[in-house]
């Protein structure tokens, strides 16, 4: 099984970091709540305990989701199945169902089609593109590979000055 790092802007890495702060700060802000006042000043104590308790649960969910984004997002390719994993969320495709693989250089982008008519896009390091497509390719050679460029017209050189 070939597995392939999902590639992150910088933008996307702060804002997992300031998420993971965040839910660090809002688990220790609510424990030092619960620890000062407690249970027994609220008239009923039902609802301070429904509070500290989705309190907790949220900071942890939170700290959990963002810490498996970083950590499991990535593609794998193995003898059968072609695994998008985003963190907790993974889908699994059957190779013999991808109809094209297309490297958009105009926008820098790969897809790859099934037969159903859905696509997806490959975020991925720019140099692993051709050792993705290599390991779908020697899963089913039958899968067409194409790469689309922009044509030079003679307007071109014109439209950019």
């Amino acid at each position: 099984m070939k597995k392939f790092k999902y590639k992150f802007s910088r933008l996307i890495y702060f804002l997992i970091a300031a998420g993971l702060v965040l839910s660090l700060v809002g688990f220790g802000l609510n424990l030092y709540v619960c620890i000062k006042n407690g249970i027994s000043s609220a008239v009923n104590p039902v609802y301070p305990i429904i509070q500290y308790t989705l309190m907790f649960a949220v900071t942890v969910a939170l700290f959990v989701i963002l810490t498996s984004i970083l950590v499991s997002s990535y593609y794998s390719v193995n003898d059968e199945i072609f695994i998008t994993s985003f963190g907790i969320i993974k889908s699994k495709y059957r190779i013999k169902d991808i109809e094209t693989i297309e490297l958009d250089r105009n926008t820098n982008k790969l897809s790859v089609y099934f037969e159903n008519d859905t696509f997806v896009v490959i975020v991925v390091k720019e140099e692993w593109y051709s050792q993705f497509v290599q390991a779908i390719l020697d899963v089913n050679p039958k899968i067409e590979y194409s790469i689309k460029s922009k044509e030079n017209t003679p307007g071109d050189k014109e439209d950019k000055k």
